[in-house]
């Protein structure tokens, strides 16, 4: 079935409650002090059961709860918002098993009893901000949390009994060596995880990273050490027997993250909670971003604050965009069930000058990364923005 025309597998929530601010971060998040947490959960519900009933979900596979830090929610608001999850997204019977539920974490906000709570909610996997394991690094892009935080969190998390974790690393920060990379990777592998996505520092616009760039006070690497960095990461962790299956993530066999497989296979989602984007009958919104704008918002319809309709140009190039992030790359089949026609009798052009150049290899059925390409991904990414226009 044309998946513009299925309900959603997939539900991203968001929880935008911080317990600071990191110097990088241009989230939809803010402080958790002086919040209206319970209101704020109250619109969730109101906004959950508005959804379900104008797009009712038909088989539900992955959630994923981003934000902010949803873990700085007390266990017993943790618990009433993973009742509602429940409630409207799962489906009561022997499937809810098989769905993969993932919750943001930050080390440090997870302590034994929050941690059971999210295990007996159905939470089944969590992706712990970890960012380095240096510690004055930590403090240089405004972490609150120390490497014991790290340990400590880990350990709780497998006492509970969760056997699916990921921790988020991040290269090319200011004051960062290729040795201090290299300590964090062997700290980050010799906890022996399911899963690592390891990410280059963008400068976001509207953080404090973004006005000390401005003003060259920012210390970043230089772009060399940076593919250097990157370049280690790759080979060290295919040495341990990972997968590098995206370019950012890194698996162990089997234990891929499906929720953001959905994103690159440009399937829809539902999105839900203040600032959350959806796709969904090939329109995509953005919801209220501020809080309490959105709590109104909730309290009398569905709290969007913009909506388009996806033209099929559109969806094309987001088609490509997203799916040569994938190591394994795009097919004729998947593009041909969304469009019913070719990769080649759209973008049969760009495709041989890219492949021309050493950026993809053509396989059978289809076109990947090629291993410099990898290194090139966004200048592969661009050549698809914008060419119906």
């Amino acid at each position: 079935m044309n998946s513009f025309h299925s309900s959603p597998k997939a539900v991203y929530i968001h929880i935008p409650f911080c317990t600071n601010k990191c110097h990088y971060c241009d989230f939809n998040s803010y402080v958790l002090k002086g919040q209206p947490v319970m209101e704020y959960l109250d619109a969730l519900e109101s906004e959950m059961e508005r959804t379900v009933k104008q797009f009712p979900p038909n088989g539900i596979e992955t959630i994923f709860v981003g934000g902010g830090t949803p873990t700085v929610l007390l266990p017993e608001q943790m618990e009433r918002f993973l009742r509602l999850v429940r409630t409207y997204f799962f489906h009561g019977d022997e499937r809810d098993k098989q769905i993969e539920f993932t919750m943001e974490a930050n080390p440090g906000t997870t302590d034994a009893d929050k941690l059971s709570v999210m295990k007996a909610g159905g939470v089944n996997r969590i992706s712990f901000g970890v960012q380095s394991f240096n510690a004055a690094l930590l403090a240089e892009i405004g972490r609150i949390h120390n490497v014991e935080d790290v340990y400590r969190s880990i350990e709780n998390a497998r006492t509970a009994g969760f056997t699916n974790l990921s921790i988020d690393l991040m290269f090319g920060l200011p004051k960062q060596t290729t040795e201090i990379m290299q300590q964090t990777l062997d700290a980050a592998l010799q906890l022996d995880l399911q899963h690592y996505s390891i990410y280059g520092l963008k400068v976001e616009e509207n953080t404090l990273f973004h006005t000390l760039f401005q003003k060259n006070q920012l210390a970043l690497p230089d772009e060399d050490d940076e593919v250097q960095m990157y370049e280690m990461i790759m080979h060290q962790l295919q040495e341990v027997g990972f997968t590098q299956y995206e370019i950012s993530n890194f698996a162990k066999p089997g234990f891929e993250s499906r929720h953001n497989s959905m994103y690159w296979r440009n399937q829809s989602y539902y999105g839900l909670g203040a600032g959350a984007h959806g796709y969904m009958l090939r329109q995509r919104h953005v919801n209220v971003k501020a809080i309490q704008p959105y709590i109104d918002a909730a309290r009398i319809g569905l709290p969007k604050q913009e909506e388009h309709e996806v033209s099929t140009e559109e969806a094309m190039e987001d088609f490509m965009m997203v799916g040569l992030r994938m190591l394994q790359g795009v097919t004729n089949e998947d593009f041909n069930a969304q469009f019913g026609v070719s990769l080649e009798s759209v973008f049969g052009e760009i495709l041989t000058k890219l492949t021309g150049n050493k950026l993809l290899t053509a396989f059978d059925g289809g076109y990947r990364l090629s291993p410099h390409g990898i290194l090139l991904g966004n200048e592969v990414f661009a050549e698809f923005v914008g060419i119906f226009t």
